[in-house]
């Protein structure tokens, strides 16, 4: 039963790929481009458990086990470098309902004109590079010259240099970044608004409610697989603080708050030539993501029924 079973599910995948073959033919491409560049790659993670010397190549070095794990896990400011990674991205993902919150309120404004003008205006810092979005970060925040120290000041406060203070550097990172990406964020969401039924909403109004209570009753359940998508996604890059940002508002002075995994990876890896040491790091950040990933996706499919897989 079981053999017949197999082989009619195999004769109907041929039948399938027979009258889609052009379809499976312009996926080729991609199939072949991720392929080269995504799987093939993955056989250096294996450095990760060698002393890489270039002269020897990757199957030349010594095989050296965890070694660079247990180096990495036994470095003094590994605790430091994990609780500045977390705080970072725990606090990212704190701001995630600022998107859906901006598209919930374009869907409300009836004025096309004017929603489209906000959406154009909300999208545009999401171009402008990391080393902008920094230099403009350093000159708004800057103690003798920046605009944030001219209305404190206007305001009755006191100038300070923002970007030496430890406890500030979290702040700055992430709110400067819901800034620049909450138009483009907010993009999904708008699009799953688009798609909720008109006679859903008409039905509420009938029945009396307001626009709060649309947007709680009909409009965020409606986008809620959305959602629980996105947090999924979101909370798999915990470990995953960009590097660029952290490093180009990083300075001597806050570093016990700003010198983070991807920096420190840098640091060893690019200017200290231990690509083994670096590579076993980055592995191991690799592994907690994907392990937080799946603990939270199983969560979010128990509570909502909804996961990415």
């Amino acid at each position: 039963m079981n053999k017949r079973t197999h082989s009619a599910r195999v004769k109907g995948w041929k039948k399938r790929f027979l009258k889609n073959w052009q379809l499976y033919a312009l996926l080729l491409p991609a199939v072949i481009y991720v392929f080269i560049f995504s799987y093939m790659p993955m056989y250096g993670v294996q450095i990760a458990f060698r002393d890489y010397r270039t002269s020897l190549g990757i199957w030349g070095s010594e095989w050296v086990g965890l070694k660079f794990f247990k180096q990495f896990v036994n470095y003094p400011n590994f605790l430091l470098l994990l609780k500045n990674t977390l705080s970072i991205g725990l606090y990212s993902i704190a701001t995630f309902p600022c998107s859906i919150i901006f598209a919930l309120m374009i869907n409300e404004v009836k004025n096309v004109k004017f929603k489209k003008t906000v959406q154009m205006i909300s999208y545009m810092p999401h171009f402008l590079s990391t080393v902008v979005i920094c230099s403009m970060l350093t000159l708004f925040l800057n103690e003798k010259t920046g605009v944030i120290n001219t209305i404190i000041e206007a305001l009755g406060g006191t100038r300070q240099e923002f970007l030496t203070i430890p406890s500030l550097f979290n702040d700055i990172y992430v709110w400067s970044g819901v800034w620049q990406g909450l138009g483009w964020g907010a993009i999904i969401y708008i699009a799953a608004l688009s798609n909720v039924p008109s006679e859903l909403v008409d039905a509420a109004k009938v029945d009396g409610a307001n626009r709060l209570k649309v947007i709680w009753h009909v409009n965020i359940p409606s986008i809620l697989p959305t959602i629980v998508i996105m947090l999924v996604l979101s909370c798999g890059g915990i470990l995953a603080v960009g590097f660029e940002k952290v490093y180009l508002l990083q300075n001597s002075l806050n570093l016990s708050s700003s010198q983070v995994i991807s920096t420190y990876v840098y640091e060893i890896g690019i200017r200290g030539g231990q690509f083994s040491y670096s590579s076993a790091i980055g592995l191991f950040n690799n592994l907690v993501n994907v392990t937080i990933l799946g603990i939270v996706n199983v969560v979010a499919k128990r509570l909502s029924g909804t996961g990415i897989w």
